[in-house]
């Protein structure tokens, strides 16, 4: 293997472009890559498919992370060793709250950190925080869009299917927990202890949790429907505006 490539990712060692979407699929990185001028794939290994190109003359990154927080802890790291400093996560995730539609965007303030590998990482008690700026430059870029959105905490969870032990879907809910999802407090707290500013977007795809967790038990989930696929179109083009916003607040 290369020594100028990261192990796992295959990216350069240096020289990424400042802003990066990072999502879970390798399909939808591509999607992502669609709109943008000048794409260019730059690696493809497991589960991590990476691209750059501009986004209304913005340079920005395009990268998948797969399903699951500790794998995608690894692409956040060597994204940042690279040159990445501000990410915005582009996900899928199940509404908790009542009142969030099938299809509607959730903008994560925090997220619940259940997901299996920041414990191993830091204390329990270091929280998982998207940088202000990333809130309010994604809840804009959703208003400006149309695009039907809340914002609030997010359970991230690494257990995708019940097993034995029950998940404790109504205490979550009656704490006002928005939506549960794979990944997103890898990533904050992967910012916190490197001074990066992160956010995340989910797009959801099922609107009641304890449903969710019945079907995802049965093989009954289907996260493959019209209603989600016109929100992750939403979602796409909300990410890369929220990125755009946060670089020209940079300067």
């Amino acid at each position: 293997m290369s020594p100028e490539l990261s192990p796992l990712a295959r990216l350069p060692r240096g020289g990424l472009p400042p802003h990066a979407v990072v999502v879970g699929d390798p399909a939808r990185a591509a999607a992502v890559a669609e709109l943008l001028d000048d794409a260019v794939e730059i690696a493809c290994h497991r589960e991590y498919r990476t691209f750059t190109g501009t986004w209304q003359g913005l340079p920005v990154v395009v990268a998948s992370h797969g399903v699951g927080a500790p794998g995608a802890v690894l692409l956040f790291q060597e994204l940042a060793d690279a040159g990445v400093r501000t990410f915005v996560r582009l996900g899928t995730a199940g509404a908790v709250r009542p009142g969030i539609g099938d299809g509607d965007l959730v903008i994560a303030e925090a997220a619940v950190r259940d997901d299996g590998v920041t414990q191993q990482l830091v204390p329990p008690e270091y929280p998982a925080v998207a940088a202000p700026e990333a809130v309010l430059a994604l809840a804009g870029a959703a208003a400006r869009a149309g695009a039907p959105y809340h914002r609030g905490v997010v359970w991230t969870r690494a257990a995708f299917q019940p097993g034995l032990l029950p998940l404790p879907v109504a205490a979550y809910t009656a704490a006002g927990v928005a939506a549960i999802e794979m990944e997103v407090s890898a990533l904050l707290v992967t910012a916190g202890l490197r001074g990066l500013t992160a956010g995340a977007v989910l797009v959801i795809d099922g609107v009641n949790a304890d449903e969710l967790v019945d079907e995802a038990a049965t093989g009954g989930y289907d996260p493959h429907r019209d209603a989600v696929a016109e929100g992750v179109a939403r979602g796409c083009v909300v990410a890369l505006d929220a990125l755009r916003t946060l670089a020209e607040e940079a300067r």
